[in-house]
């Protein structure tokens, strides 16, 4: 079984990706940025787009059939990993109970200069 989650991004099949994509218990998603219809979201805010790509990535999540207590690494990914704090709030207050791996790393930049995070998670779902 293999189930594609759309974005809605007009760019999915010409680049060729999926906001999430399920394979049997395995739901990965994708590299998340802070968009809602097109435009940034939170600018100049990380902890506010930090929280808001964790979000859209629980409802894709949500939507291949598992649930945040089925994610088991997150990974964020920072322009500025000085604001690591910032993210890592966001972070807590969604996960702090979950718990799953989690990495924070600094990149050169995103295709987008207002975007100062992407996430990605994993999950696995306990029985299909």
């Amino acid at each position: 079984m293999r189930k594609l989650i759309s974005s809605g991004s007009p760019l999915e099949e010409p680049i060729g990706f999926s906001r999430a994509c399920r394979v049997g218990n395995i739901i990965s998603v994708a590299g998340t940025a802070p968009i809602e219809n097109g435009a940034t979201v939170c600018a100049g805010d990380v902890y506010g787009q930090t929280k808001h790509c964790l979000e859209l990535s629980i409802r894709a999540i949500e939507e291949a059939g598992g649930k945040p207590t089925d994610i088991t690494r997150t990974r964020i990914m920072l322009t500025d990993i000085s604001h690591w704090e910032d993210a890592a709030k966001a972070h807590g207050e969604l996960f702090s109970k979950i718990r799953p791996a989690c990495t924070f790393v600094e990149v050169s930049r995103f295709i987008d200069s207002a975007w100062l995070v992407e996430t990605e998670i994993d999950c696995v779902l306990a029985q299909v």
